[in-house]
């Protein structure tokens, strides 16, 4: 059994694999299974509260979960302009003193300041943002369907963003339960085994909940962290779809299309444990 649902888009979106760096990074062209199964979580605290979505984590981390994009996918790429905190990370010379050390300091500290560079300075960043130009659909199963959540319809009709805030998504319509889902509809994001895939698709690195993920790790209220390669397991999906052109290359920016493959060209996924 599946439970699907339906959502629109509101807003462009970026959500990047998690081992890009703050100061760039290409975005993904779908959501992660970390991140829908986050927006859960938080769907179920905000609704039933810390204990309740404490005791629904486990569950929450089993699903199994397929996604069905839409057909046309447009890429924002750009470069904007960021304001980061000033740090010295200089190490004092060996052939200098503490008071010669600290007075080059200053030094450095007193010129910034002149520059109007501190406490924060200006810097670039390179940006992608996501736009679904229609809706696209998120299908839920479980290994053993005995373990499906049951208040996992109600937690779909509270997601209001995935990954960061910024990416809104409306739902449709109620979620609805299927036996089986239709055959080259969706493309499965949480894979257990190697399958063949078209050279022409777009490869995707997805993080998703590994078996060790506590749900204090998962808390970003405790001090205990989520370490990639063990709390998070990242894998390497093909998605059946191609970039087909860029348009609009103008100081610095422009966008990407993408579109699915021919039908006799649809890719199946490659899952390969990095």
């Amino acid at each position: 059994m599946w439970i699907i649902a339906r959502y629109l888009p509101v807003a462009p979106f970026s959500l990047k694999p998690a081992a890009a760096t703050s100061s760039g990074g290409k975005t993904l062209l779908a959501p992660t299974p970390y991140a829908i199964k986050m927006a859960l979580l938080d769907s179920a605290i905000r609704t039933m509260g810390v204990s309740e979505g404490e005791q629904l984590f486990p569950s929450l981390c089993n699903l199994t979960v397929q996604i069905a994009l839409p057909e046309d996918i447009l890429v924002f790429k750009s470069f904007s302009k960021s304001w980061r905190p000033v740090e010295s990370k200089e190490a004092q010379k060996k052939d200098e003193t503490r008071e010669e050390f600290e007075a080059r300091q200053r030094e450095k500290l007193a010129d910034r300041i002149e520059r109007g560079q501190y406490p924060l300075y200006s810097t670039i960043a390179y940006r992608e943002y996501v736009y679904y130009r229609d809706t696209f659909q998120l299908a839920f199963t479980s290994p053993d369907e005995k373990s499906l959540p049951t208040e996992l319809p109600r937690l779909l009709t509270c997601i209001n963003y995935l990954g960061k805030r910024g990416g809104f998504i409306q739902i449709m319509e109620p979620p609805r339960q299927i036996d089986q889902l239709p055959e080259g509809l969706f493309t499965e994001l949480t894979p257990d085994s190697l399958g063949e895939f078209h050279r022409d698709g777009t490869l995707q690195v997805l993080d998703d909940c590994d078996k060790s993920l506590t749900f204090q790790r998962a808390n970003i209220y405790s001090s205990e962290r989520i370490t990639v390669g063990k709390d998070l397991s990242c894998s390497m999906s093909i998605v059946a779809r191609r970039c087909v052109g860029i348009f609009f290359k103008q100081y610095g920016s422009g966008f990407v299309t993408i579109k699915p493959l021919p039908p006799a060209q649809i890719a199946h996924y490659m899952l390969c444990a990095l």
